[in-house]
């Protein structure tokens, strides 16, 4: 007799309301799906309690609790979300229930096979952040009109190997770029300056969440 299908589940490290700090839906009341894991150990990450740890939490479950939240916007975040393979569904499930989804990702893993419906911030990684060599080039190969590339700079080094990297593949005409300070290593203002000396054709982006509340976990 066949055996019965898995079901899809994620390990979750936490699930919260707040207010969405950065992308295009930046001061949007959002849900949060925190899930557990990342393959990377960037300098300046501030999510490193998400690295190991979490609670087994079906799909199903998943998606009901972001209806019982009673918000448009749901942002799938980590960690590094797409390290586990039940992500792509839940995506597409979140999709399906009628939310406006978005998916934080560290470009270091296909996002390929995320669900066109799905705004995919993906991050490219600086020289600052300890974790260039991570960057997959295929998931600037297929960017869609969605999509936002995340730049997070921690000193003017990281800021002029970056402008030269949308420069050199012309990534403002593909996408949304968002240049953002690394928290407390990059005062916000240099960045402002630099961006408008070189009439870079970037949006800048501070976390609201951080300025509203602090750098605590689940706001």
């Amino acid at each position: 007799m066949p055996g019965r299908a898995a079901v899809p589940r994620l390990r979750i490290t936490e699930t919260f309301a707040s207010l969405q700090g950065e992308g295009d839906a930046v001061g949007w009341p959002t849900f949060f799906i925190r899930l557990t894991g990342c393959p990377l150990r960037c300098g300046y990450c501030d999510t490193s309690y998400a690295f190991q740890g979490g609670a087994w939490r079906e799909l199903d479950a998943l998606v009901a609790e972001a209806r019982g939240a009673g918000l448009r916007h749901v942002c799938v975040t980590g960690g590094e979300p797409l390290a586990q393979p039940d992500c792509l569904p839940l995506l597409s499930a979140l999709c399906n229930a009628g939310f406006d989804v978005s998916l934080e990702t560290s470009g270091a893993l296909d996002a390929n096979a995320v669900d066109p419906r799905v705004a995919r911030v993906i991050d490219v990684k600086t020289p600052g952040s300890g974790e260039v060599a991570a960057n997959l080039p295929v998931n600037l190969t297929a960017l869609r009109g969605r999509d936002q590339l995340k730049f997070v700079l921690c000193d003017r080094a990281d800021y002029e190997w970056s402008r030269e990297f949308v420069r050199e593949r012309g990534l403002n005409e593909r996408c949304q770029v968002l240049f953002s300070p690394s928290w407390e290593q990059l005062p916000p203002r240099e960045l402002a300056e630099w961006i408008l000396a070189d009439r870079l054709p970037v949006r800048m982006q501070i976390q609201l969440h951080k300025l509203l509340w602090g750098d605590v976990p689940g706001r």
